[in-house]
């Protein structure tokens, strides 16, 4: 049984919790890499990232350097002496960082690998409306999320879920995931498969303005796939046009009504409780959302303060 040395990389809250699995399953973490500190929010007040935050509280030695193939940062990271490193939702890694350790370095990707290599595969799985997707660890190496696999782990995805309770789920999951590559590594029993390569793989990009934004030209399940499959973060976006006025709204909860009706997409159809957008099968009806420099609110909380007029579109 190899004793392991474990260095942990990782950033955002998906991270935390399976830092903190490694811990509790009695595996020695020697040191932790994470982000630089940024400002933040109006204050540009300073922001640790979620796994500082996790490391600051539990005593862990802490590195956050600018850059990954500086010298005096490869040393230390050296000096800690590592045999394996662990990868979550961190950044690209020179070859001088995971080549280092004696039993290499892996990551873990919230996607059943080949598909959706790439930063948001928890949004995109949703978005393109996918019933299955899961978790997968694997060795790290010089391209992105190309590397040998070692064990994936499967969930379905529910027909309402929302990013964020994917997130949650597959970071429960993840955690079983890293534990279990883990005493692998440690039992020497860490199988590999190569990852294939074809034209049918699916990407999941960066989210960016541009693929957040709603066509309400589209069907109303794939609206609805985008507006959860990026609740509640970024959150899917589009403009409210009403008597000359414009306004950049934030969508976070809708459903469907399938229904005929005679409007013209993007249409606004709003009533004392309800505020509903036409598609072309039916009609996205709209349940939380926010207005610019508002907080989220329901649609309820919306019409108590704000009516439209039948000539009210979305764009």
């Amino acid at each position: 049984m190899n004793k392991l040395r474990i260095v942990f990389m990782g950033t955002p809250e998906f991270a935390v919790g399976i830092l903190d699995s490694i811990i509790k399953s009695g595996h020695e973490v020697v040191g932790v890499i994470t982000a630089a500190d940024k400002p933040a929010g109006r204050g540009q007040k300073i922001k640790y990232s979620a796994v500082k935050e996790y490391a600051l509280e539990k005593g862990l030695t802490l590195l956050q350097p600018p850059n990954l193939k500086d010298e005096d940062f490869l040393s230390e990271l050296k000096a800690l002496n590592a045999n394996l490193q662990v990868v979550v939702a961190f950044r690209m890694l020179p070859k001088a960082v995971w080549a280092m350790p004696e039993f290499g370095t892996f990551n873990l990707h919230a996607s059943l690998l080949p598909q959706y290599r790439g930063a948001a595969p928890i949004n995109w799985a949703i978005i393109n409306g996918e019933t299955k997707t899961g978790v997968t660890t694997f060795f790290i190496d010089e391209k992105i999320d190309t590397g040998a696999m070692i064990l994936s782990k499967e969930i379905g995805i529910g027909e309402n879920e929302t990013a964020g309770e994917l997130h949650d789920r597959l970071m429960a999951i993840g955690s079983e995931a890293v534990v279990e590559t883990l005493e692998k590594i440690a039992s020497g029993n860490a199988t590999t498969t190569i990852q294939s390569d074809s034209a049918a793989l699916k990407t999941a990009y960066k989210l960016d303005r541009d693929n957040c934004k709603i066509d309400w030209t589209k069907s109303a399940k794939e609206i609805h796939d985008l507006i959860r499959g990026l609740s509640p973060y970024p959150a899917a976006w589009c403009w409210f046009k009403d008597n000359g006025q414009e306004w950049n709204v934030k969508i976070y909860d809708a459903s469907v009504e399938k229904q005929d009706h005679d409007h013209a997409a993007g249409t606004i159809v709003s009533g004392k409780k309800e505020l509903k957008i036409a598609v072309k099968d039916g009609f996205i009806k709209i349940n939380s959302l926010q207005f610019p420099g508002k907080k989220k609110m329901t649609t309820q909380e919306l019409l108590n303060g704000v009516s439209f007029s039948e000539s009210a579109i979305a764009s």
